[in-house]
């Protein structure tokens, strides 16, 4: 663990709480040791607080009744996803545009709110995000489409994430046969992109200094808030294990086992 003696201090003297969810709140459907306290201790202190997460799949008012269905009541405004950020960045590129969405519901309706629509005949673009309706159509439809001239978006880079069953394929891992198919490299907008860190510092306006980022991802979390200057925190909770720490060249700030550490 990489905990200094001063930690609690430090901890309370953050005004902005960044936080990823799957593999740091919950995997799967079932909350993770010591994130109620956690999230009570977040009221108490009157934090400002966002959960930042890379999955697509819900809406922030899906996520809201999740985490009341695990015990948790959080609001939907505290809630930032890689679905609303791939939203907000395609209706500055083309507003008006159209997509077709390999995806769940979250993003579609996400898209539809910026003004994008569903379009499986000529879109602008072809978007991948998190599904578990993926086959093999989707993905020959998605090439002809990427061949054809529509633009490759993947709402976030990670090759793999979280659930009660283990390890399985994200974003990047479903976008990849589209990618190697067509030639063309895809776009990914969730974290690491400092797009999504600075949809996430805007909303809760507080500065890098006053603000710490939790992940349980070096890849994306971790160095997210790297390339943000933005104090970091790894939870051992999810995808990154202690041991895997020393095989990336940088390091964060902070190790803890979970979220529950924060408050203890």
């Amino acid at each position: 663990m990489q905990i200094p003696e001063n930690f609690k201090e430090i901890m309370k003297s953050k005004k902005g709480f960044i936080s990823d969810m799957d593999g740091v709140i919950y995997h799967g459907n079932r909350l993770l040791d010591g994130v109620q306290e956690f999230v009570d201790w977040l009221k108490a202190e009157n934090k400002q607080f966002l959960f930042l997460t890379n999955s697509s799949e819900r809406s922030p008012k899906e996520l809201s009744q999740k985490l009341k269905r695990l015990g948790l009541d959080v609001s939907e405004d505290h809630f930032y996803t890689s679905a609303m950020a791939t939203a907000s960045f395609l209706q500055t590129q083309c507003p008006g545009g159209s997509a077709y969405v390999i995806g769940e519901p979250g993003l579609v309706y996400a898209l539809y709110e910026a003004g994008i629509s569903m379009n499986d005949y000529n879109p602008d673009y072809v978007v991948v995000g998190e599904t578990r309706s993926y086959n093999f159509e989707k993905i020959e439809h998605a090439v002809r489409l990427v061949l054809g001239g529509a633009k490759l978006i993947g709402t976030n880079p990670d090759l793999t994430g979280p659930s009660e069953a283990g390890i399985i394929p994200a974003c990047k891992a479903l976008a990849a046969p589209i990618e190697i198919a067509t030639g063309k490299s895809a776009y990914f907008i969730g974290k690491p992109n400092p797009l999504m860190m600075r949809h996430a510092m805007k909303k809760i306006g507080c500065k890098r200094a006053e603000t710490v980022i939790i992940g349980d991802r070096m890849d994306t979390d971790i160095i997210a808030g790297i390339q943000t200057e933005v104090d970091t925190l790894l939870v051992l909770s999810g995808v990154t294990s202690l041991s895997e720490v020393d095989s990336f060249s940088y390091r964060p700030q902070y190790i803890v086992g979970g979220v529950g550490d924060i408050c203890r």
